[in-house]
């Protein structure tokens, strides 16, 4: 592909759900937006300079991971145990090399981890002790598990421990704000970003703290490979938001790659199949963001909402939060 007909592009996303639009007020809106618009300015700088869609999508999951408005990194859920178990994965569509890590709880930023596992190792996913532990080995920074902790997320635990049930991301009130956009009784976690570069190669990334109330060890889709995340310079970049065993078992990600390359569907015509029919049948509910090699976007969801935004080199961003 001739650099001259790629125009370098950025799409991040930081949760789906259902909008509570009576307790919406533009202060609320705003945090969102200028959350998600600095994020997009930073990662668009990069694409511009000549930077690689690797380096795009790495930069974006690091600034979600730190922002306590999202499901990743500092401002992680609880599981039942009152810990955190983080996830992350990052994928490389033109060698189509992967890594990722899952149930880290000392990782300060576990996208990097997964990145160490791609670049620095010859696996593609490790868990726990030994990810952390290789973690530390490529010199990665280490927290105590508590830096993870918001009073938020901690009120989400007790909430939900009273009927013992296994909440997606926000499913208790207050994740930042009394009332925030999202209502947070049915909000779905994660964190990711594609990017396409001016080389023409494709990345996809995605972070998360997983579910509030989860059992210790649950493994959701973000870090599997083909499921929550995937990239692949011939189809697609995809990074998912949603009920994770659903879009585990739907193998989401990697199902819309399959639908482009063997049924010679369009990205969004294939985006739309996965999002709006396959996963609605199992149950599935959330959405995602993909970016094709000519710089095509879908960016579906079944909810009523999804923060997501775009950034392509020389235009404005664009951010958004509801359908």
């Amino acid at each position: 592909m001739s650099t001259a007909t790629v125009l370098p592009v950025i799409a991040i996303h930081g949760g789906a759900g259902t909008m509570s639009r009576a307790s919406l007020n533009a202060g609320q809106d705003a945090a969102y937006h200028t959350a998600l618009q600095g994020i997009l300015l930073a990662a668009q700088d990069l694409l511009a300079r000549g930077g690689s869609a690797l380096d795009a999508v790495s930069l974006a999951v690091d600034l979600l991971e730190d922002c306590p408005l999202f499901n990743a990194g500092h401002g992680a859920v609880f599981t039942h145990d009152a810990t955190h178990e983080l996830d992350a994965a990052i994928m490389d569509g033109a060698s189509l090399r992967a890594g990722a890590v899952a149930c880290v709880s000392r990782v300060r930023r576990p996208l990097r981890a997964a990145r160490a596992v791609m670049e620095r190792s010859e696996h593609v996913l490790l868990v726990g002790a030994g990810a952390e532990a290789f973690a530390q080995a490529c010199g990665l920074e280490l927290v105590a598990p508590d830096y993870f902790s918001t009073g938020a997320r901690l009120e989400q635990l007790q909430r939900a421990l009273v009927t013992d049930a296994t909440l997606l991301d926000h499913d208790a009130p207050a994740l930042a704000f009394a009332t925030p956009p999202l209502d947070e009784s049915r909000k779905l976690g994660t964190v990711g970003a594609v990017a396409l570069d001016v080389h023409g190669n494709l990345a996809a990334a995605t972070s998360t703290g997983g579910m509030t109330n989860k059992r210790v060890g649950r493994v959701g889709d973000s870090p599997l490979i083909g499921a929550g995340t995937y990239a692949d310079n011939r189809t697609a970049a995809i990074s998912c938001t949603g009920t994770g065993e659903m879009f585990i078992r739907a193998v989401a990600a990697y199902d819309i790659c399959a639908r482009m390359a063997y049924a010679g569907l369009s990205l969004d015509a294939a985006a739309q199949e996965v999002v709006m029919k396959v996963l609605p049948a199992i149950g599935g509910r959330g959405g995602l963001i993909a970016l094709d090699a000519r710089g095509n976007l879908s960016l579906p969801f079944n909810t009523e909402g999804m923060y997501r935004g775009h950034a392509r080199v020389g235009e404005t961003p664009q951010t958004a939060i509801f359908a």
